[in-house]
């Protein structure tokens, strides 16, 4: 691929995401939207962009041979089975978190790629965010010592205003369950920091879901590292109004650092030794759908990152074996939750 041509893209699935996927492809002088595609008819969308717009993705991919990458922001239980469609078109693939909802499917979207010689992108924005980058940089250089323990807390409110009636959220076949949808991509975090975990035991609980929800809306994790160290994650969507936090707690052999705020967007603690904590860039701004909150606005470096790959000048941010491990986390973890919930 010449350098000086745009990247072509296509986006599947016109909600919330997709659409800030559909925005940050136009801002970027190097990316081309060609195509849009949904179930649903552009007037329920409000979609008023100027571009192709289709039904299914098979039209799509027969009608716009171009299209270079396709990005999935559908429900999350159609994430693997459309990638697949994409890359046997021989597209690469954005598939937004997460990449399926068992291992077994994320890798078969692997499987194919491999085959195709086409690259999928697994999408955690978090990763960009001036702590998280900050923290990986800690860890990698060893400044926190030995890790003793890791604390994630992720203290949502997900009411009736998000599992509105007739909406896939919170249906287990398109949905999943709670950390796959709210939370893979803490437990993004916190596999790239300290990588896998063993010996997971689990508490769930339903609190205030029962008419919402097929699935848990609480939990109380605990597991160790492969790497060292112990580690919990105590969530919930339970959270009256607002989002409490998400926040990670790191004790080191050198040191302790915490990360907080409504999306994990504050360093609250930094005291480790010989060691001066620097001034951090402003974090971005949280997805604001509303009535609640998302993770930071961090989409546009995801955009950028799939140019500059494609056009071979950098490597993959998150590439489909880390989206995997995600899974494959969560799908364990899961392993510990009772059948009715």
């Amino acid at each position: 691929m010449s350098t000086n041509q745009k990247i072509k893209f296509a986006v599947i699935g016109l909600g919330h995401i997709g659409k800030r996927h559909s925005e940050m492809i136009k801002r970027n002088e190097d990316a081309e939207l060609l195509a849009v595609c949904d179930i649903r008819p552009k007037e329920d969308l409000n979609w008023q962009e100027n571009v192709p717009f289709y039904t299914s993705i098979s039209e799509l991919l027969k009608n716009q041979p171009d299209v270079d990458v396709v990005n999935i922001c559908t429900p999350n239980g159609l994430h693997a089975e459309q990638a697949i469609e994409a890359l046997e078109a021989k597209k690469h693939v954005v598939v937004e978190k997460p990449m399926a909802l068992s291992k077994a499917d994320a890798e078969k979207v692997i499987f194919k790629a491999l085959q195709m010689s086409k690259q999928v992108f697994a999408v955690m924005q978090n990763r960009y965010s001036p702590p998280s980058v900050w923290l990986k940089e800690m860890v990698e250089a060893k400044r926190l010592g030995d890790i003793f323990m890791v604390q994630l807390n992720c203290y949502w409110n997900r009411d009736d205003r998000y599992y509105s009636k007739g909406n896939w959220h919170g249906n287990r076949e398109l949905d999943g369950g709670t950390l796959f949808t709210q939370f893979s991509h803490f437990i993004d975090i916190m596999y790239w920091l300290f990588g896998d975990i063993t010996n997971i035991q689990g508490n769930f609980k339903d609190f205030a879901h029962q008419k919402s929800t097929d699935f848990e809306d609480s939990g109380f994790v605990t597991f160790d590292f492969i790497n060292g160290g112990s580690g919990s994650l105590n969530y919930s969507t339970a959270v009256w109004d607002k989002n409490l936090e998400s926040s990670i707690t790191i004790i080191g052999s050198q040191g302790t650092v915490k990360v907080s705020g409504q999306y994990m967007n504050e360093v609250v603690e930094c005291h480790v030794k010989d060691y001066q904590m620097p001034v951090l860039a402003e974090s971005n701004p949280p997805n604001d759908y509303g009535p609640y909150k998302g993770s930071a606005a961090n989409h546009h470096y995801v955009i950028d990152n799939v140019v500059e790959v494609i056009k071979g000048n950098t490597t993959i941010t998150t590439n489909a074996l880390e989206g995997l491990k995600v899974v494959d986390i969560i799908e364990r973890i899961y392993l510990n939750k009772p059948a009715n919930l």
